[in-house]
């Protein structure tokens, strides 16, 4: 039997979207709930670095960045073209301050701090700021949580208990071994989580912390949410959408939503056979570090009832390296530091490694398809950048991690000769490649593709190194070779929904009553990235979009009433 439940609106997924949009419905006084397939809250947005972009928000004006209206229209109009209408462009820069004022306001949990000089993706570009536009939550108790702290989604890595550290943390610790900032934040973070253990406190920061601070902003609004209730489908009568069917604690629910239902349940990254479909080129769902959950039942439900979809064929990619025992690791600093290159089988460099990683990615795929093999590329580094830097999570000097090695995903020898042995490219091109690049590392100038010339190039390089901090010889063995995947941080596809966050048909016709925000909708960042947190910013604005436009009433026609209006038509025809 199944059990029936109304509410004025079912939220779909409890990531940054999801519960933003549930949080927003409340605040405006609507009855509404938020269920979640996982036993655990947060989706990828626990997993994520939590970073948020949204230009003029109220906390880049607090910390006085020189931000505008215009600057950021005119930048995102540069990143993105026309690959996504000018509406839905104009209707995230303004409606993105006013959420975070708004539910600041009301919201006791709402704190942010600004990641200075975490640079645009592409400062370069008309409206681009060198200092960056990222924001990230402030690091918060989890014993705030209670008995909720192990609801929390995990992230992919995770440090000793105690331990918490921001974006810029991050950024200095990547420099532990060359700055004194590095060696600083070091002490400063080690200090803190011994403070933290001996006083009991258990620090949640980056994506946990902000999965933390919107599920306590829930609680506190009385939001009933239910985890472990996975979508079956959207329901719909005479083409509105009117509730969801769902499967509650293993058993069947109808939800009626009086004004409508937000989709905000992800992606599609853990579905190989979708992947297959939408996505070109080698796939994997090992390669991923999305959450496990996101299998696109949001996205198909959606299509079912009607929603056209998007930019399916793209994703939130970053060069990443496998792990034997678990999620693989999404390479952020490595690629900008000096003294390492990526090249394809062939030995050759065939990108700027420093570059924004969906475009590292994308380059991978695009001349994998031409001929040569790119997928996976290998990262080529010797003995010095190893003593000097932070890789995949271990300290400069460490031994790499022998299980890297016995499952050949990193692969050593004393001579780049072996080296392009062992791993299977002509050895000649290799060294001639090395020998190329250490010529612009010495003179300061990356002739082939320009590394260290952008801001965001130089942000993870080593300032140490000059004239170019993403330039040095590799010139030292023994050498290593890591393989490097087309990872993701989830697909970057989904319904089409217009400045409303309304889902569109194939005739560009909104669905009463169906919204979808997040990963279960098509980006507003087009086939690139603006910035770091430009997945789940625009993931929370929309969110905040759909519940305002389901609030108010005067502004559209509610499932309810069109339902209404269609069955007298129905009616009436009848009666003729």
């Amino acid at each position: 039997m199944t059990q029936e439940f109304e509410f004025d609106v079912v939220v779909v997924g409890s990531g940054a979207a999801g519960m933003t949009a549930a949080l927003t419905a409340a605040y405006r006084g609507l009855s509404v709930t938020l269920i979640e397939k996982s036993r655990t809250f947060g989706g990828s947005t626990a997993r994520s670095g939590g970073g948020i972009w949204i230009p003029n928000n109220p906390v880049l004006q607090a910390a006085g960045v020189p931000d505008s209206p215009e600057l950021a229209r005119t930048y995102l109009k540069a990143v993105v073209g026309d690959r996504v209408p000018e509406a839905k462009q104009r209707a995230f820069l303004e409606r993105g301050p006013e959420m975070m004022r708004w539910i600041g306001a009301r919201s006791r949990y709402w704190d942010f701090v600004y990641d200075r000089g975490y640079s645009d993706y592409h400062p370069e570009f008309p409206g681009g700021l060198a200092q960056g536009r990222s924001i990230e939550p402030a690091p918060i108790d989890g014993r705030l949580l209670g008995g909720d702290l192990h609801k929390i989604n995990q992230p992919t890595m995770s440090g000793p208990k105690g331990i918490a550290f921001t974006v810029s943390d991050f950024h200095d610790l990547n420099m532990i071994a060359r700055t004194w900032a590095g060696k600083r934040t070091a002490m400063k973070v080690g200090a803190q989580a011994v403070a933290n253990r001996l006083r009991g406190r258990l620090p949640l920061s980056l994506g946990k912390a902000l999965a933390a601070r919107l599920w306590l902003s829930l609680r506190d609004a009385g939001v009933p949410v239910w985890l472990n209730t996975p979508l079956i489908e959207v329901v719909t009568e005479a083409g509105a959408v009117v509730g969801v069917r769902a499967e509650h604690q293993g058993a069947p629910v109808l939800i009626k939503a009086r004004r409508g239902v937000v989709l905000a349940a992800g992606g599609f990254e853990h579905n190989l056979d979708m992947r297959r479909q939408y996505l070109s080129g080698p796939q994997s769902t090992d390669w991923t570090v999305g959450a496990t959950e996101n299998v696109g039942e949001g996205i198909v439900a959606g299509q079912k009832a009607g929603g056209a979809v998007d930019l399916m064929d793209d994703a939130w990619w970053g060069p990443s390296v496998r792990n034997p025992d678990g999620p693989p690791f999404f390479c952020l600093a490595e690629r900008a530091q000096p003294g390492g290159i990526m090249v394809n089988h062939a030995g050759q460099r065939f990108v700027n490694e420093s570059a924004p990683y969906v475009n590292v990615v994308h380059t991978m795929y695009e001349q994998h398809s031409a001929g040569v093999d790119h997928i996976p590329a290998y990262f080529i580094m010797d003995q010095t950048f190893r003593d000097r830097y932070l890789f995949l999570g271990n300290f400069p000097k460490r031994p790499i991690p022998q299980k890297y090695l016995d499952a050949g995903i990193i692969t050593q020898a004393d001579t780049l000769e072996q080296l392009a042995d062992k791993i299977g490219v002509p050895a000649a091109t290799l060294s001639a490649t090395v020998a190329r690049f250490n010529g612009f590392a010495k003179a300061g100038r990356d002739e082939d593709f320009g590394r260290g010339d952008s801001a965001y190039d130089r942000y993870y390089g080593d300032p140490t190194v000059q004239p170019n901090p993403c330039l040095a010889p590799l010139d030292n063995g023994p050498y290593y070779a890591v393989e490097m995947v087309p990872g993701d941080l989830g697909t970057k596809g989904g319904l089409s929904t217009d400045e409303f966050a309304r889902v569109l048909d194939d005739g560009d016709r909104p669905i009463a009553g169906l919204y979808a925000a997040g990963n279960n909708s098509a980006s507003v960042m087009g086939n690139d990235y603006a910035g770091a947190g430009a997945t789940i910013g625009p993931a929370m604005v929309f969110g905040f979009i759909a519940a305002n436009h389901l609030a108010d009433a005067d502004s559209f026609e509610t499932a309810a009433s069109k339902r209404t209006a269609r069955g007298r038509e129905t009616s009436s025809a009848g009666k003729e």
